[in-house]
């Protein structure tokens, strides 16, 4: 392992781990199996490669929420296989912590292989650097920013910020929202400076400039139909994906699932008070606060939208109680299922879905490559199942 931990840097493609097999057949077949994995191979992957460069400046951005995030500009550098020019910061508390500095020679890694972090600081090359100091107004709009009690991070009041509106609608657009396939954030960046977009309601309104966006350089006829359809196409998209691409604080796909199994439309959820929403199980008071405000100050946007198309109904919750009560939690690839078909099957016949394995847990359905889960299943006798198991508990 040690010996491909530095080999790695000299293969001409990029790696993040190794596979370690038992050589020989025979002694494969005599090990076996679990649930569509071998008990003859392991995967083990290489700490993530730290490299050293200097630390340029420290910058802020808006997200959607109007969270402030600290941004570190570094000196050009290249890990795991990409030119690094930027690396996040996470938050006031996490630079103090660090002592990191502008002017000072930062470690760098990717988490996960994917994003680009500050570790530390190498204080032995620390020559005449100022200590930190956090910024008052927010950069977008110069509002003066404002922390909560127990939260780490700043974020700006001021619901018209720019930079707020512009993070919400590349927000709105993403995978994560309402997954528009080719409205990706240069060209909401782009349209947003030619007024072309204000708001997230007037991305509904770019078919009426058809013969201005073709005009865009990269664009052309056929990107732009293309790009047409798709926003079309969103308007399909369920109550609870429309509920987590609206933004809203503290309003995951998680939570807009729970809110869609409760409120069937627009209408039903703004009436909802505060006491209603909080009341339900896993929606806590500052969830319910947050959606109750995002209502008030939104209706006119809300009432826009649903004028434009989009105004979806929840689907009704199935009375079927074949799997009432029982907690499931997903790992690996099944085969002919997603992970939102499985989750929504077992939702439809009563029982919940749970990101992590516990004592609660009554049964891990388990596909191809199942990881840590499956372990922790083993370790507390909880019931593990495959794909064709679980259709047979259904019925289907």
């Amino acid at each position: 392992l040690e010996k491909w931990k530095d080999a790695r840097r000299d293969l001409n493609y990029e790696t993040d781990g190794v596979v370690i097999k038992v050589n020989e057949f025979l002694m494969q077949e005599q090990i076996g199996y679990t649930i569509k994995s071998p008990k003859w191979a392991i995967a083990y992957k290489f700490p993530a490669q730290e490299v050293e460069t200097k630390l340029l400046d420290i910058v802020f951005t808006v997200g959607r929420t109007g969270t402030i995030n600290p941004n570190a500009v570094l000196e050009p550098v290249m890990i795991a296989g990409s030119l690094v020019k930027r690396a996040t910061l996470n938050n006031e508390d996490f630079i103090r912590e660090r002592d990191i500095r502008k002017g000072d020679y930062v470690i760098v890694r990717k988490a996960g292989e994917i994003i680009p972090e500050v570790v530390r600081v190498n204080f032995e090359r620390r020559e005449n650097t100022e200590p930190f100091k956090m910024i008052e107004n927010c950069p977008a709009c110069g509002e003066r920013i404002v922390k909560n009690a127990n939260e780490a991070a700043y974020y700006c009041p001021n619901p018209d910020c720019p930079g707020r509106k512009l993070a919400g609608i590349i927000y709105f657009a993403s995978s994560a929202g309402m997954d528009i396939e080719g409205l990706g954030e240069r060209l909401v960046e782009d349209l947003v400076n030619r007024s072309f977009i204000k708001s997230i309601a007037d991305i509904y309104r770019l078919k009426d400039r058809k013969e201005e966006l073709v005009e865009i350089e990269g664009m052309g006829e056929k990107s732009v139909a293309n790009l047409l359809d798709a926003i079309e196409r969103s308007k399909e998209n369920g109550f609870a994906q429309v509920l987590t691409a609206l933004g809203i604080r503290l309003v995951g796909s998680k939570v807009a699932k729970i809110l869609s199994q409760h409120y069937s439309s627009f209408d039903e959820l703004m009436r909802a008070s505060v006491e209603e929403l909080a009341s339900i199980k896993d929606i806590g008071f500052a969830t319910a606060s947050n959606v109750v405000a995002y209502f008030r100050d939104n209706r006119d946007l809300i009432e826009e939208l649903k004028a434009l198309g989009i105004d979806p109904k929840a689907e009704k919750l199935a009375t079927s109680s074949l799997l009432s009560g029982k907690t499931f939690v997903l790992t690996g690839k099944l085969p002919t299922l997603t992970r939102d078909e499985a989750s929504a099957l077992i939702e439809k016949y009563g029982g919940n879905v749970s990101s992590s394995v516990s004592k609660k847990t009554d049964f891990v359905l388990a596909g191809e490559d199942a990881g840590s889960k499956l372990v922790k299943a083993r370790e507390l006798n909880v019931r593990i199942i495959d794909e064709e198991e679980f259709r047979k508990m259904i019925g289907e």
